[in-house]
This record gives C-alpha cells, structure tokens and sequence, in this order.
C-alpha cells in the first residue's frame, strides 16, 4: 500500500483566515488518495508538531502533500519554521546526509545528499491572486504556482524528493470557484499519483 502525508501549512488569523479552505483542499487530498488505497497521516501544522515525529513521518511517506495559503507571496512563516525544525532534525542521517559535496571531493553536485529518494512532493496553493496574474504580462510575470514555491520544492529536493506539478485555486475572495476546484484537485490528484 503507498502512503501519503498530507501536511496543512495554514496559519489562522481571526477574522481574515479561519482556514477552512485550506482544511477543506487538505481533506480533498485525504478522500482522493483514499480512494486510491493509499495509507494517510496528517499534519495540522497550526495545532503544534513534534520535529522528529514528522522527520518519521516523511520518512514513512510515498508522498507528501502541502495544502498552503499563499500569505505575501510565500507559505505562512508558521510553516517555513516547520521546515526548518523539521529537516534540520532530518539532516545527517534521516531525511539527508549532507549537501552532497564532500572536502575530498568538492565538485560533487550540491544539494544530491537527500537521503529519501523515491519520494513525490505536490504543493497545493489557495490563494487571492487571479490565474490571469501569472501570465507574462501581469503582476507573476509568466511564473507559475511551483515557480512561485521554488524555495520549498528546492528544500524538499535538497532531502531527495522529486517535484510533481502543483495545484492552485486561485481568485479565492473575488471570483471563488470552489466547486469546480475541487473537482479540478481531485481530478489532478487521480491524475498523478493514481500509478505512483
């Protein structure tokens, strides 16, 4: 059986950012991959984690899932201390050895010294922002939702997980689209990892 851990990266804010969007994509991805036989765990990162629990976590995981907010064109700063704690507990003999160089010989590729190869990471990103922002001319410049995330897929391959391509709702405020979100989310998740 695969198994997937599905992290929620949400942080709260009463009254502007209750999460329940990002609770709802999270659960989502838990009923889909559910439906694909794979075993689940979770993380609420918002509720408190235990670093080494979650280095055990990702090591038992197949896949892991990001469901995050997009808070001033990053993930929460809740979550960017998770993964520091957590791949910093990682780091040696866990989830990565070193950056892959070594003083006898300094030429190997920096950043090869992830110890969990095999493993997919998705990012899936709520967020205010149109889809039409990100084209060449508006404000992302032609960058995309995993070019916008480069940093947390760098630091995920940086422990030996290869990317698959993200999921954005966009547009979440002015013009949602939920419904046809979801649908689109469950269709991308199938679509994925339905053969991981």
């Amino acid at each position: 059986m695969k198994k997937a851990l599905v992290i929620n990266a949400h942080q709260k804010y009463d009254g502007w950012a209750e999460g329940k969007l990002n609770q709802l994509f999270s659960q989502v991805a838990i009923d889909t991959l559910s439906t694909l036989h794979y075993d689940i765990k979770t993380t609420t990162v918002d509720d408190g984690y235990d670093a080494n629990e979650e280095v055990e976590k990702h090591l038992w995981a197949d896949i892991v899932i990001v469901q995050t907010p997009l808070y001033w064109m990053g993930a929460p700063w809740l979550f960017k201390k998770y993964i520091d704690e957590v791949f910093n507990a990682g780091l040696g003999d866990k989830l990565a050895a070193d950056d892959g160089r070594t003083r006898s010989d300094p030429s190997k590729t920096y950043g090869s010294g992830g110890l969990t190869t095999g493993k997919k990471l998705l990012v899936s990103v709520t967020l205010n922002a149109p889809e039409n922002a990100f084209n060449q001319e508006e404000f992302f410049e032609g960058h995309n939702i995993d070019q916008l995330f480069m940093w947390l897929h760098k630091a995920y391959q940086f422990n030996g997980f290869e990317s698959v391509d993200g999921f954005a709702t966009y547009d979440i405020f002015k013009n949602p689209t939920i419904e046809q979100d979801v649908k689109r989310y469950e269709d991308h998740l199938i679509t994925t990892f339905q053969y991981a």
